[in-house]
């Protein structure tokens, strides 16, 4: 999958740039332990999807441990000439969000030139499992988010219940506040979503 017309080429470099000081790291591994796949979520996979906003970090889990290496930022130009930094967020963890056991699986490939997919595998989520990762946290921007896949037809009410209602059955705890945030979102797309 190539980034969309409507991603902005500054921020695409910039992503590329991180990408491949990330890949360049793994020079040395094992060939046998090869591909490592770089699981892309949050704001950057949502901009490749939908062009609708920058983020300045960058979530992503790999399929295997790795040693990060340093300067894991780029600072660039936005097309409007406003500095911006974008950075990996060393931080960022996929389990305490809600995530469907199949997300990774199903992700997407992320072609982008100068980096060797056999080398650094980089994928983004679905726009349906991105949505639903979206769902346990709901804040204001996780709301935003999910209209946005929406206004681009990439997700629908329905499908977005029964990926969401999957997901949780992997979760133990109370799950009440998780299966109000579904119904929340249903709304939201339903609303947003483009008219036939």
């Amino acid at each position: 999958m190539l980034p969309e017309p409507y991603t902005r080429r500054e921020y695409v470099s910039a992503f590329r740039e991180l990408a491949a000081r990330i890949a360049a790291s793994l020079k040395d591994v094992a060939p046998s332990a090869l591909p490592i796949q770089m699981y892309v979520a949050g704001g950057s996979a949502l901009h490749f999807h939908t062009g609708a906003r920058v983020s300045v970090d960058i979530d992503a889990t790999f399929s295997r441990r790795i040693a990060l290496p340093d300067r894991l930022e780029v600072a660039y130009r936005d097309e409007d000439g406003a500095a911006r930094l974008l950075y990996f967020d060393r931080q960022y963890n996929d389990t305490l969000g809600l995530m469907h056991e199949d997300a990774y699986a199903d992700s997407l490939p992320l072609t982008l030139t100068g980096i060797d997919p056999q080398v650094l595998d980089v994928r983004i989520l679905t726009p349906l499992d991105l949505a639903v990762s979206k769902l346990g946290r709901f804040s204001d921007q996780d709301q935003a988010d999910i209209a946005a896949l929406a206004r681009r037809g990439l997700i629908d009410a329905t499908s977005l219940e029964s990926r969401a209602t999957e997901a949780i059955g992997g979760y133990v705890g109370d799950k009440t506040r998780l299966r109000g945030n579904i119904t929340s979102a249903k709304k939201s797309v339903k609303a947003n979503s483009p008219r036939r």
